[in-house]
């Protein structure tokens, strides 16, 4: 945006404060700057003035001591004396002013405040019987400190959408640049002024804007994860709350984000900057930018999670298949007149409804029956095969296979002779061929019993992954910390993806 640009010409280490403070204007909204004296938080309020023609603008410190009269305009004594009437004077005073800067807006006393509240919310100012509708594009409020709690400011903390830590120059180089730079602010942006016409017209516009799925979807996943967020220097989480009228205006932002893009729908692309909307202390700031992070990658991470869950349950079976068929072809391993099922199985004879197997692996290395010295039964596990609910599987610990998540596992003794299996104490004899009979061949075909193409799907993952990133850089709300922020939490799900990558090579 060539207006923005202009705007941050000359300024150091502003950009994010002065483009969320245009984004506020746009949409309507106000915001906080906090921090210490001397970090330029008033500057943000006169740069915003320039951004609109013939713009009125109203500075005030507050104190303990200001007067209602001294913000919204002394009372008018003509009025009072002639029509007995308490009106302001409100020319020159924040009821008649495009962009206001209050700071120190904590100290200002009750009737301010209250005052202040309608201001922000409605843009009405009530002068005696009468409600005038103000001008007001954007009230940027600063303080060095939190609002008190207990004294009743929540209301009013509530109506700052927008909250920014505001802070000295951090890079050195920048810090010189600002030493040695004589410039006066008198920065021009006269080119790209916007009128009262067009904002009149951008507000319709805004709200015609409409709000995809997706970024439906985003809310909810931000709205669990406010349930707990991080905080630092804390080892627990901490909920936020976050009223369903700031969810509107967090919306209207979303909104006026896309417009200013040139789309007429919020996507992935205009969440980020949200998470100035959901902090109520510093320390929250991180954990909610993080949240934030998250949940606009929270499906990328579920399909790299599933994924993966796909491929151990692949790895597994291919492990139990390299063992059975080695097992299969080593006919002198093996009762060469066991009747072998599927290639893999042993049949139990009058087990159950008939249909029972085990593993011819599991079978095999089972411990031999010796009545003269009983041998430690081999513990395992019966369950029904998800592949075919009719049969069931029986199995031992030793294989690699997660029993206790099969439904309905039941756990069992195991341990055989020549001619049986003994399941729990009790003896069942094993199938095995008749005279003449011949042993059915079986060609192992090592293949995916998930159906998933891994490389395929991990690189349209990561393509999605990097379309995402490329679209949320673009965004010209979102600062350089904010990137390098999202490139760390990314780094996570590269690193989860590298891992699938690895156990996919292992697949046969």
């Amino acid at each position: 945006m060539l207006l923005l640009k202009d705007m941050n010409s000359g300024v150091y280490e502003k950009n994010a404060e002065i483009g969320l403070a245009l984004l506020a204007a746009l949409a309507g909204e106000s915001i906080l700057l906090l921090g210490p004296p001397g970090v330029a938080k008033s500057m943000v309020a006169r740069r915003l003035k320039r951004a609109f023609v013939n713009a009125k603008a109203f500075e005030y410190l507050m104190s303990r001591f200001s007067t209602p009269d001294e913000i919204f305009g002394p009372v008018s004594i003509s009025r009072l004396k002639a029509c007995d009437r308490y009106e302001r004077v409100t020319a020159g005073y924040l009821p008649e002013a495009d962009v206001v800067f209050l700071d120190e807006i904590w100290k200002a006393g009750p009737a301010i405040q209250n005052t202040l509240l309608t201001v922000i919310n409605e843009k009405v100012f009530r002068n005696g019987d009468q409600e005038i509708r103000m001008p007001l594009k954007l009230l940027v409020a600063a303080s060095n400190e939190l609002p008190t709690q207990g004294e009743g400011l929540e209301a009013l903390w509530d109506r700052f959408i927008i909250r920014i830590v505001s802070e000295c120059i951090k890079d050195e180089a920048e810090f010189y640049k600002m030493l040695l730079d004589d410039e006066k602010d008198d920065v021009k942006t006269d080119r790209w002024q916007i009128t009262n016409e067009e904002y009149t017209d951008w507000q319709q516009r805004i709200a015609e804007i409409k709000v995809s799925q997706e970024v439906l979807g985003c809310i909810t996943e931000i709205r669990k994860g406010l349930k707990g967020v991080e905080v630092d220097g804390a080892e627990q989480h901490r909920p936020i709350y976050v009223s369903d009228r700031r969810w509107k205006k967090i919306v209207n932002l979303m909104k006026t984000s896309a417009f200013v893009h040139g789309r007429n729908e919020v996507t992935a692309m205009d969440v980020l900057p949200v998470y100035h909307c959901l902090w109520n202390e510093p320390s929250e700031i991180m954990g909610t930018k993080k949240m934030v992070v998250a949940a606009l990658f929270v499906e990328h991470g579920r399909k790299i999670e599933r994924l993966s869950t796909a491929l151990k349950a692949d790895l597994k079976v291919t492990k139990v298949r390299e063992a059975l068929e080695q097992a299969r072809r080593k006919n002198d391993h093996r009762d060469d007149d066991l009747v072998v099922v599927d290639g893999f199985y042993y049949q139990i004879e009058e087990h159950r409804t008939g249909n029972s197997v085990v593993f011819m692996v599991d079978y095999m290395n089972m411990r031999v029956y010796d009545p003269k010295c009983p041998p430690p039964s081999t513990p395992g596990v019966i369950y029904y095969d998800p592949m075919n609910p009719k049969r069931t599987i029986v199995r031992t610990f030793a294989a690699d296979i997660e029993h206790t998540e099969l439904a309905g596992a039941e756990r069992v003794n195991l341990y055989r002779d020549d001619r049986h299996i003994y399941i729990n104490g009790m003896k069942f004899a094993m199938r095995r061929m008749t005279r003449g009979e011949r042993q059915t061949e079986f060609e192992f075909e090592p293949q995916s019993v998930t159906n998933h193409d891994f490389g395929a799907e991990l690189e349209a993952i990561v393509e999605m992954m990097d379309n995402r990133t490329k679209e949320i850089y673009e965004n010209i709300f979102v600062s350089n910390d904010d990137r390098a922020d999202m490139d760390d939490y990314l780094k996570t799900l590269r690193k989860q993806i590298a891992y699938v990558r690895v156990d996919a090579s292992k697949l046969i």
